[in-house]
């Protein structure tokens, strides 16, 4: 949930980029800020404090050995418009850049 005045609660959100295929999904509190970049604007989201972990189901990462999750992290979303109702999205590449896989984020009902 990204509030109006800059602090965002986060819910089960995996990591981007490479760090998917470790399978964890981070819960806490932080801070979220529009950015103009190169090519368009960005949401900088940083989780500030993590209050719960948890595994995906499908989690392809298999060494026991594997680090801890982190306990802070930050995500950069693109901002785009989705081809049917043309109303704006936020999303994330995951697994390996080059691949375009996209993790897009859903507007809540409450």
């Amino acid at each position: 949930m990204l509030r109006e005045d800059g602090t965002a609660l986060v819910e089960r959100l995996d990591g981007h980029d490479f760090d998917y295929e470790e399978g964890w999904r981070l819960s806490g509190t932080g801070t979220w800020l529009l950015v103009d970049v190169e090519g368009g604007q960005v949401v900088r989201l940083a989780l500030t404090a993590r209050t719960r972990v948890e595994s995906r189901a499908a989690a392809t990462a298999t060494d026991a050995s594997a680090d801890e999750p982190p306990s802070t992290y930050s995500w950069s979303f693109y901002v785009d418009r989705d081809r049917d109702q043309h109303e704006l999205e936020l999303f994330f590449l995951y697994g390996d850049p080059d691949g375009g896989n996209t993790y897009v984020m859903t507007r809540g009902t409450g």
